[in-house]
Parts: structure tokens; sequence; C-alpha cells
């Protein structure tokens, strides 16, 4: 019963590194970039909705609209600042430009929000589920996580395949100047691919916020490990990327139960390098042809 609850625990902390590992693979699919600050939009979805539902008393629907709605408006930040300037001069600047961009809103969320660790109460984190008179150990929010991160990575599959949105953004990543002269507004499609990127780091983060103490330095660990599941994964397979989060998660649950904590980072991190080592293209992704 221990291990159970442990996989499905981790099943639902893999899921929630596969939705900002998600925001990763969109980026990358349109532009060749990343937001390598991803961690620190997962952790203003969770503080924005804190302070929206708790702070100033909002329905917690209409707060977690809000905090989606700014951590898109975040991305769109991002993009403009820290990657947009840099990658049209050829420069691969934006690899610190966003890093830095992070550590300042990381500095800000911590003077505006403060240090203090803080719990964001849910109904579906309150009392863990039994079944008859054993109780699992586990919360229902942990099963609905999985869910959720699945059908957004389905939507997003839908999306790039049957939509002109979708088709849109494929015909930037295969080639920039004929989208372009087709008519595709590729800056527009680059910068609305960094908003939907910071959004589903934000729909994380208010995920597992009820579940872990809401602060401003909660994003940095997980936006490393979501980045380590990306590459994984197949950075460009978004079916890929999900999974991997969801092997990661519940490696790392199970881990975690059966070795202690202290052996979990260790063992994950040395798998990812080895896994790597066998398939550098990820577990799910395919080595791109390249013609000359």
């Amino acid at each position: 019963m221990l291990l159970i609850s442990a996989l499905v625990s981790g099943l639902g902390l893999g899921a929630m590194y596969g939705l900002i590992a998600l925001g990763f693979h969109i980026t990358y699919a349109v532009s060749g970039t990343v937001n390598f600050a991803q961690g620190s939009s997962m952790m203003l979805g969770a503080v924005l909705t804190w302070v929206f539902s708790q702070s100033m008393g909002w329905p917690m629907p209409l707060a977690l609209a809000a905090a989606l709605a700014v951590c898109a408006l975040y991305g769109m930040v991002v993009e403009l600042v820290a990657v947009r300037p840099f990658a049209r001069r050829g420069s691969n600047a934006w690899l610190m430009s966003t890093v830095a961009l992070g550590i300042v809103l990381d500095n800000l969320v911590m003077h505006g929000f403060g240090k203090e660790p803080r719990s964001l109460p849910s109904p579906w984190a309150q009392t863990p589920m039994s079944l008859g008179d054993t109780a699992l150990g586990v919360y229902p929010l942990q099963l609905v996580i999985p869910v959720v991160g699945l059908a957004l990575a389905g939507v997003l599959h839908f999306v790039a395949r049957r939509t002109r949105w979708g088709v849109a953004v494929l015909a930037v990543q295969q080639n920039r100047d004929a989208a372009r002269l087709m008519g595709i507004p590729v800056k527009h499609v680059v910068l609305l691919a960094f908003a939907l990127s910071t959004l589903l780091a934000g729909v994380a983060g208010a995920l597992v916020a009820p579940l872990f103490n809401v602060h401003a330095d909660m994003g940095t660990l997980f936006g490393l490990k979501a980045f380590a599941v990306a590459i994984l994964g197949g950075i460009g397979s978004a079916w890929g990327v999900m999974l991997a989060g969801l092997v990661f998660g519940a490696g790392e649950a199970l881990v975690t139960a059966t070795l202690g904590s202290g052996y979990t980072q260790i063992m994950m991190f040395s798998l990812v390098i080895v896994a790597l080592a066998l398939r550098p293209d990820g577990l799910f992704g395919r080595a791109e042809v390249k013609k000359v």
C-alpha cells in the first residue's frame, strides 16, 4: 500500500513536471529558444493564486483565471525583453537573459510576498482518500493533476495538427522565411508561444500549490527537473515530454519510498544521464534529418 500511494503521488508530481516541460517544448518547437526561468513562471502561478484567493478574497475560479492571465503576460515580457532582442541578432545571449529575468522575478516576489512559506487550502488536498477502512495516503488532487496534464498534452497535439494556429506554428518551425512569405505573422506566433509556455507553468504552480508551501523560491528546483524531463522525453515531442514527466515523477517517488529522500536526486539524475547516453534524442524523441 505504501508503494501504491507513493506511485500515485509521484504521478501527480510528474504531471506537474510535464506541464512545465511542455512550455519548454512549445517555445523550442516554434523559435528554437526556451525560457530557462520557467520555474519562476510556475512559482508566479502559485503565488498569484494564493494572493488573489487568500489575500484579496476572490473566488478560486476567478483567482485562478487572473493568475494564469498574468502568467501569460509575463511570458510575453520574457519573449519581448529577454529573447527577441538577442535571437534576431543570432546571439545566444537569451540563455543568460532568461535566467537573469527569472532571478529578478523571484526577488521581486520575495520582497512583495515575503519570505515565509504559506499554505493554500483546497478541499481536494485536505482529507486523504480511503478504501473502506484502509487509508490510501493519497489526496484527490494528486489524481487530478495527471488527468489535467495528459488532457492539456492532448489539446496541444490537437491544436498543432488540426487548427490554423497549429499549422502556422508548424510552418514557422519548419521554415521561418517561407512562413513569413505566406503571410504568417511569425513574431506574433512566437510571442503567443511564450505566453502559452508560461501559462502552462502557471497551471502547474496553481495545481501543486495546495500540496506544497507557497514561497518565492519554490520554482527553482521544479524548473530544473522540468528541463531535465523535457530533454529526457525529447523536447520536440509534446506527448514524449509529458510521458517522461510521469516516468520521472513515479521514479522519484519510488526511490524516496524505498531508499529515502537522501538518494532521490542522486538516483534520478544519474538515471537521466544514463538514459540520454543511450538515447541522445530523448526517450520519445527522433533525430532531426537535415538536408545539405
